[in-house]
């Protein structure tokens, strides 16, 4: 398998303030990791680091591949929908060198890749509606087609079911699936639950990083990984095991 990217010792934050210590990490083509930990833990740390946003504070982070080669979905709630521009349009700016207004509509090759990848995820329906007029559903859709305009080695999505519908949360995890077969993925996500079916494995980031080498996490683990988050038990019927804050027994929530 090819190596895409490795995280060696790496801490990172903000000014003074150090979010993520000491992290090491690699990602191998074929790769399918599910990014858990509490709010503040550092996640979005980790996705601005990998995608180049900020620089670490020590240690290093090595790409194999070319920066064009990673597709980004962010989660819709940070998207201006205020912007004016259509959906074919925001899709075709995913395109690496992409000219957004001068030869951006003359591009044969790229508004056929465009229109491709809206028919794939059923949206061509809506190809030159505004933004500012989608649904939560339409904008993970629309935005996972830009996501993909580079046919990228490595997808990295971030929250992508917080604003969306049931219906279309599970399609979009088992596009992903099928995805998984051409690129690697990095999915942060708040529901181990979920994601879990889903996943080949799961990485655990509260300050530190733990990468789990299965799907499939226990609350020992959780617990001695420092990441309080919420536990999925397997059995005949699904069901949630809640730890309580205060106390020492646990309580379970049927789905």
């Amino acid at each position: 398998m090819k190596k895409l990217l490795e995280i060696k010792n790496l801490s990172a934050g903000y000014d003074n303030n150090i979010v993520l210590e000491n992290i090491s990490m690699e990602v191998f083509s074929g790769d399918f990791i599910g990014v858990i930990g509490p709010n503040g833990g550092g996640k979005t740390t980790l996705i601005k680091t990998i995608l180049g946003l900020i620089k670490p504070v020590s240690g290093e982070m090595k790409l194999h591949i070319s920066k064009t080669n990673i597709g980004y979905l962010p989660q819709v709630n940070q998207i201006d929908k205020r912007f004016p521009i259509s959906v074919i349009d925001v899709v075709r700016s995913g395109k690496a060198n992409s000219a957004l207004f001068s030869s951006f509509h003359k591009n044969t090759e790229e508004k056929e890749k465009a229109e491709s990848l809206l028919a794939e995820m059923g949206i061509s329906a809506i190809r030159n509606k505004p933004i500012g007029e989608l649904s939560g559903g339409q904008m993970q859709r629309v935005f996972l087609c830009r996501a993909l305009m580079n046919q990228p080695e490595l997808l990295v999505l971030d929250e992508p079911s917080t604003y969306v519908d049931n219906t279309f949360e599970g399609e979009l995890y088992l596009k992903l699936k099928e995805l998984n077969e051409q690129m690697a993925i990095i999915l942060i996500s708040h529901d181990v639950g979920t994601i879990s079916f889903f996943v080949k494995t799961i990485a655990c980031v509260n300050r530190s990083l733990h990468h789990h080498p299965s799907n499939i996490i226990t609350e020992e683990q959780l617990t001695s990984y420092n990441c309080p988050l919420q536990i999925i038990t397997h059995g005949n019927i699904p069901h949630t095991v809640l730890k309580l804050h205060d106390e020492h027994d646990h309580h379970e929530h049927n789905h």
